[in-house]
């Protein structure tokens, strides 16, 4: 039986700007998948959320400048759990080389930058999670 795309929503550390990633949340929520936003976390409390939710998606929200130091640590630690087949996300307000660094070097599977269309993110997750949900 299929089920829907499980994302584990977050906020890298002790970043306070909420409003995006809960718009986001909720749009993909209103795209039929099923996610979990879990507020503020860091790189454990994330990869066990996604480990605890058998998360297909893990999607992460940096607007302070955390995102080089923090994002690659989960993508690692999914990794040492051997989820590999969990795909990151990351969101924010970021220079476009750090996103672009972030998907080449660390392995983030797309850094959506301001001002991407809601339908863009939702098309990004449905592709790389595939037709098996």
């Amino acid at each position: 039986m299929d089920r829907k795309i499980k994302v584990v929503m977050a906020k890298l550390g002790l970043d306070i700007h909420w409003r995006g990633v809960y718009l986001v949340s909720q749009f993909m929520k209103e795209a039929g998948m099923d996610v979990v936003y879990l507020g503020n976390k860091f790189p454990t409390e994330i990869v066990e959320a996604a480990i605890e939710e058998d998360a297909d998606v893990v999607g992460l929200s940096s607007l302070s400048g955390n995102h080089l130091a923090l994002g690659p640590i989960v993508v690692d630690m999914l990794r040492e759990k051997g989820l590999d087949r969990v795909k990151v996300f990351m969101g924010g307000v970021m220079p476009p080389d750090h996103a672009k660094r972030l998907e080449k070097e660390y392995g983030v599977q797309k850094v959506f930058l301001p001002d991407t269309p809601m339908q863009e993110i939702i098309d990004g997750i449905n592709a790389a999670v595939g037709n098996t949900h």
